[in-house]
């Protein structure tokens, strides 16, 4: 079994489904401890127990129940993989939520929920890691999931995109913070994915056939393919990486056809 990430204790926001569940399951591959937050409610609760069925034998695998968006959620997520797995080493803010709604009558409730928990839910978060990691005086790896909407426009989602670029400049921000505590931070920037928030948007035939033929790899993208990705900034490979991000899009976002 490879182990890029032997020895390392990780935390994961909304670890359960989609990506950082895929994540969740890599990491724990390659050796590390991993600590993962989901909402706390019953169907978080059978999800995280299903997650666990598929770990590997032996992997150490822990969850907290919470609202990413209230500071404390991100402080207990910290405290779990501290006692998981003897210290913090990379945190993952990946939570996140994506609806579609027109501009001119978007309700402030929609608007909120995705500042609550793209916004705050990653503020907090990777804030309470970097603390952690600075007292811990090991250094460390943030990763914050954006999107690649943080560079592209969509008229369904005014409310959305600026969201996903505020997790890039948080990385961007928070690497310039931290370098001097050997804390980096980048962002991964993943296209359309096949995750339960895409779900209803790729239902439609047309759309996803529109977004396969403008992709060069000729596909949407499925959780795991940000697996490979995150373990590399998480891992020592990248130990000279910081402040950057890496789109995991398939080549969609450069496409003009």
């Amino acid at each position: 079994m490879a182990t890029l990430l032997a020895g390392k204790s990780a935390a994961i926001t909304g670890g359960v489904t989609g990506i950082g569940r895929a994540i969740a399951l890599e990491f724990l591959r390659q050796g590390a401890a991993v600590a993962i937050n989901h909402l706390g409610d019953e169907r978080a609760k059978r999800d995280f127990q299903t997650l666990l069925s598929e770990a590997p034998e032996g992997a150490k695998l822990v969850d907290v129940g919470g609202d990413i968006g209230k500071r404390q959620t991100g402080r207990s997520l910290v405290e779990a993989a501290v006692q998981n797995g003897g210290g913090l080493d990379v945190f993952v803010a990946n939570a996140g939520v994506s609806e579609f709604h027109d501009f001119l009558t978007l309700d402030e409730d929609v608007l909120e929920r995705h500042i609550h928990t793209n916004i705050l839910g990653t503020f907090y978060s990777t804030q309470a890691a970097a603390q952690h990691m600075v007292t811990q005086g090991r250094g460390g790896s943030i990763i914050g999931i954006s999107s690649i909407s943080a560079h592209l426009g969509g008229a369904k989602q005014v409310h959305y995109t600026p969201t996903k670029a505020g997790v890039l400049s948080m990385m961007h921000s928070e690497a310039c913070a931290l370098g001097k505590h050997g804390i980096r931070c980048n962002a991964l920037l993943p296209g359309t994915t096949r995750t339960q928030l895409a779900a209803s948007d790729l239902a439609n035939k047309e759309k996803l056939r529109y977004l396969e033929n403008r992709t060069p790899l000729g596909r949407v993208a499925d959780p795991e393919d940000m697996a490979g990705p995150a373990v590399f900034l998480a891992s020592d490979l990248s130990k000279f990486v910081s402040g950057t991000e890496i789109i995991v899009d398939g080549g969609l976002s450069t496409s003009l056809q």
